[in-house]
């Protein structure tokens, strides 16, 4: 139940669902930032004048941040407090936002991304780490729940508002990141109010550190969890940077809003599906969503090559359920394997995996299109995605636990 609770120095804490609730929003703003941008490249790419793969590597540039932060600072907040390393992470995101807002040229796309992902990265491992503690017990389905969802979530209304926002309000490269920045105000408030679950902080534990090891003992439970959500993140990775291009170029839907809509429609169908399949088996979603990154990834291709609509839509929902079934399954098993002394880090570490099948399979998409068609280049990417999925999927059955 939610409820306010009160320290012994007479702080006021949100606990139960309402700091749950606090948290959610931390992940889902967090991650709202990346997709904030999303319907707006191509406005970006009309007044700026850049390639087809400059705009390709502005999307993936934000992996250096998350990757970074993650190695960094992943188990900075196991000892220095989920709240002090959240606040950390909301200070960073409003400085993306505002290079974003104030900033000219390609340069600052690229610094605004980075930082994007600097505070995405660890505003993640600290969110999700927060949740299971917060849920508290064995419950760590619950968990799972909310922070995926909240993610995909965040995701959807970032870029439905700025696609909207874009189309049909003036200013449209920055009154966006001006709502942005006044809805982080309202959650950077209810996180410093959030109650803290780490007990025994260490000041010591405020630094920079190379973080990069997971405890013997789960090495083998990781691997499954780990390929999903490369996997998976591949494949959102490969539908998020071509999408606004199919739409406008392919299409010929130069409606701004259009972008942000499509993405909205990926995020509730994922939160749909991480809804209604929260009592399935962990393991066996994971297989299942395996098998799906097959013919979602050629729908993607169908879609373009098809120039419809229809196929497009149909793609999308396809990519959402893939996505839906094995980024809950795979953070579930993360979450219930890792000791609590070290959940943030062995979080980090898992969304190590998911960040860099987010960005590199499509920097090599955008390279590949650069020497040969568009088209070409997609029918690559998607072979090698169901090529993994294979794999994967062999791998997943052969040392089920």
């Amino acid at each position: 139940m939610a409820h306010f609770g009160a320290t012994s120095t007479h702080r006021v804490e949100l606990q139960g669902t309402t700091a749950l609730a606090a948290v959610a929003m931390l992940i889902a703003v967090a991650f709202g930032l990346s997709a904030l941008i999303t319907p707006l490249y191509v406005i970006y790419q009309q007044q700026l004048g850049f390639s087809q793969i400059t705009l390709t590597l502005i999307y993936a540039a934000y992996a250096l941040g998350n990757i970074a932060a993650l190695l960094f600072f992943g188990r900075i907040s196991d000892r220095a407090g989920r709240r002090l390393v959240a606040l950390s992470s909301i200070a960073t995101l409003g400085a993306a936002a505002l290079v974003f807002l104030i900033g000219r040229g390609i340069a600052t796309l690229y610094i605004a991304r980075i930082l994007s992902g600097l505070g995405i990265g660890i505003a993640s491992g600290t969110g999700n780490a927060w949740l299971a503690e917060l849920v508290g017990g064995s419950d760590k389905t619950r968990a799972a729940m909310i922070g995926t969802s909240s993610n995909f979530l965040g995701l959807g209304v970032a870029a439905l508002l700025s696609g909207l926002l874009a189309q049909y309000a003036p200013w449209p490269l920055h009154l966006s990141f001006i709502v942005y920045l006044a809805v982080l105000g309202v959650v950077a408030g209810l996180v410093w109010f959030t109650h803290e679950t780490v007990q025994h902080r260490d000041a010591r534990g405020i630094g920079i550190h190379l973080e990069l090891s997971l405890p013997r003992d789960i090495r083998a439970q990781f691997v499954a969890p780990a390929i999903t959500g490369f996997g998976l993140m591949s494949l959102v990775g490969f539908y998020a940077a071509l999408m606004p291009t199919i739409l406008s170029h392919d299409l010929r839907i130069e409606n701004h809003a259009a972008a942000g809509t499509m993405f909205f429609e990926l995020a509730v169908v994922v939160a749909a599906v991480i809804a209604a399949t929260q009592t399935f088996a962990s393991h066996a979603s994971m297989l299942w969503s395996l098998a799906l990154m097959i013919p979602a990834a050629s729908s993607i291709v169908a879609a373009q090559v098809s120039a419809s609509l229809w196929v497009m839509l149909t793609a999308t929902a396809a990519v959402a359920a893939s996505a839906g079934l094995g980024y809950r399954a795979s953070l579930q098993v993360v979450n219930e394997s890792a000791p609590a002394d070290k959940r943030a880090a062995v979080m980090s570490i898992y969304f190590i995996c998911c960040f860099v099948g987010n960005a590199v399979p499509v920097v090599g998409v955008g390279v590949l299109s650069s020497f040969t068609s568009s088209i070409l280049a997609d029918i690559a990417f998607a072979c090698t995605i169901a090529a993994f999925a294979v794999v994967a999927l062999i791998f997943g059955l052969l040392y089920r636990r």
